[in-house]
């Protein structure tokens, strides 16, 4: 609903695609929260999670510590898939307005398919330490 409501110049498949990725990355992220807390902490962590991570995303990267920050932040690499889909897109003079919009992201086109690597690792991740919290509580 989302891709025909704002008309991005990226194709259907990749918004998908990135949309598939991200619901993979956070769906392992939920279930850390719903096995480790009690339901009303859990669905608290469920949305305040997300949103703190993609304020940290969005920060500027000054220092050392805030490129690291920013990098181990999730909602950073489906904005640059997004970002990358939509770049790929531009012909004749909009390469220009392609070109300065990556570079002053720090995105380059080519790594679309590593920000969907890094996506689908954080899934991985979040389903092992899932794993873990299951078997450390013990719950059913």
């Amino acid at each position: 609903m989302f891709y025909f409501f704002s008309n991005p110049r990226s194709s259907f498949a990749s918004n998908y695609v990135i949309l598939l990725c991200l619901v993979y990355c956070v769906t392992g992220m939920a279930y850390i929260m719903a096995i480790y807390f009690e339901p009303a902490p859990a669905q608290l962590w469920s949305v305040l999670l997300p949103v703190v991570m993609t304020l940290i995303a969005n920060q500027k990267k000054d220092t050392l510590f805030m490129k690291i920050l920013v990098k181990l932040c999730y909602p950073n690499w489906a904005l640059e898939a997004f970002i990358i889909a939509n770049a790929e897109r531009y012909t004749g003079v909009w390469l220009i307005t392609r070109c300065s919009s990556l570079m002053n992201n720090g995105y380059n086109v080519g790594d679309w398919p590593i920000c969907m690597l890094a996506l689908v690792l954080y899934g991985i991740i979040a389903r092992v330490v899932a794993f873990f919290c299951l078997v450390i509580t013990q719950k059913k």
